[in-house]
């Protein structure tokens, strides 16, 4: 490997944050004992909207983890962020027994989440957003569940071109949304 190509290849690895978020001792019964092996799960991000994850077994853990972190960055997703630090729009999905609901939230929040689900939205590069797990705390579905709810996120831009619209028709305005509303509630008013 040349020298150039060896810099290139540092500089590609120095761009993802890596979060190791399970490592699962494991044993295989054999004639004359226990073989002790591990499994790793690991995220990696981009910190600019996309992240994937993996999980590698080997005899030894840091093994374990080059692995998952190869398989990870071949399995990377891009998913829209609305100004770069939050989600588009809240969302609620599941993998097995594993279930979870992503909020956007306002500037300021910070990443209001626990374990797995933290892991993944902070190698993903979002900065506020809360987020909850329900049913089972099993790391594995608990990011496959978070992974299926950020493949269905739709920014409002793709939303716009598949209905043939603008975006400004889609997206309303919560200062307009506040007006229509007092509006409406004044007319029920002066009907009653």
């Amino acid at each position: 490997m040349s020298k150039n190509a060896r810099a290139k290849k540092e500089q590609t690895e120095q761009e993802y944050i890596d979060k190791l978020v399970h490592i699962n001792r494991v044993a295989k019964v054999v004639k004359g004992g226990r073989r002790f092996g591990f499994a790793a799960l690991v995220v990696v991000g981009d910190g600019k909207g996309r992240v994937g994850f993996g999980s590698g077994k080997a005899k030894e853990v840091p093994e374990a983890v080059r692995k998952a972190s190869e398989q990870a960055k071949k399995k990377m997703i891009r998913v829209p962020l609305r100004e770069g630090r939050t989600l588009h729009h809240d969302i609620e999905k599941s993998f097995g027994a594993g279930h979870v609901v992503i909020r956007s939230a306002p500037v300021g929040t910070g990443i209001i989440a626990g374990g797995p689900t933290r892991a993944i939205f902070e190698a993903l590069g979002v900065h506020d957003v809360v987020a909850k797990s329900i049913g089972s705390s099993n790391p594995y579905n608990m990011v496959k569940a978070t992974f299926e709810a950020l493949k269905a996120i739709n920014s409002p831009k793709l939303v716009a071109s598949r209905r043939g619209k603008k975006v400004s028709d889609i997206v309303v305005r919560r200062g307009d949304v506040a007006v229509e509303t007092s509006s409406t509630d004044q007319a029920k008013k002066d009907e009653a």
